[in-house]
């Protein structure tokens, strides 16, 4: 009887230390990022501060320097699937300013996504995303897949494919540094 009570305390607690709730995210989620895109050519930059295990901020600009711009910002949450992939989401609010416009922005629209970020080797990350960007008149679909080669664990660099957005199909080119 003795021996049957000391193996359910030793279940319980090998349940309790390998639990799924307690892993941590795979991935930094604050983070500075420079970025530079082709065809149309852009230059962004976006800062994400995480402020509690599984929520952050987001803060975005891209603009090709011809008098536009699309600033967003918003909220994100983040979590790992398992010990190798994290998923996460967004949602933000954009202002939009054409070159043509002397307003601050012609258009806010929202945009809500999904995505996931899966480490392929130890120092090699890759990732798709998938969302929506609209307001009353307009209903965009919008994506991106990534790769990210993170050389130390402050300095990462990478490549994205974006397949609609604001300023439609790009690639992009960034560098990411974590804090």
């Amino acid at each position: 009887m003795e021996s049957t009570k000391h193996i359910k305390k030793a279940l319980i607690l090998a349940t309790a230390l390998s639990s799924s709730t307690a892993m941590a995210n795979n991935f930094p989620y604050s983070f500075f990022e420079a970025r530079v895109g082709t065809s149309p050519g852009t230059f962004g930059a976006q800062v994400n501060q995480q402020f509690t295990e599984n929520s952050h901020l987001v803060g975005q600009i891209e603009s090709k320097f011809e008098g536009d711009w699309d600033i967003n910002g918003g909220i994100g949450f983040n979590g790992p699937i398992n010990e190798f992939a994290d998923i996460y989401g967004q949602l933000l609010l954009h202002n939009v300013k054409d070159k043509s416009s002397d307003k601050f922005g012609d258009q806010m629209l929202t945009e809500v996504n999904i995505g996931v970020r899966v480490w392929l080797m130890q120092q090699i990350e890759v990732g798709a995303k998938y969302g929506q960007l609209f307001n009353s008149d307009t209903n965009k679909d919008i994506g991106s897949v990534h790769f990210r080669f993170h050389s130390t664990e402050q300095l990462s660099v990478g490549a994205e494919a974006k397949f609609s957005g604001i300023y439609g199909g790009q690639m992009m080119m960034t560098a990411r540094f974590t804090f």
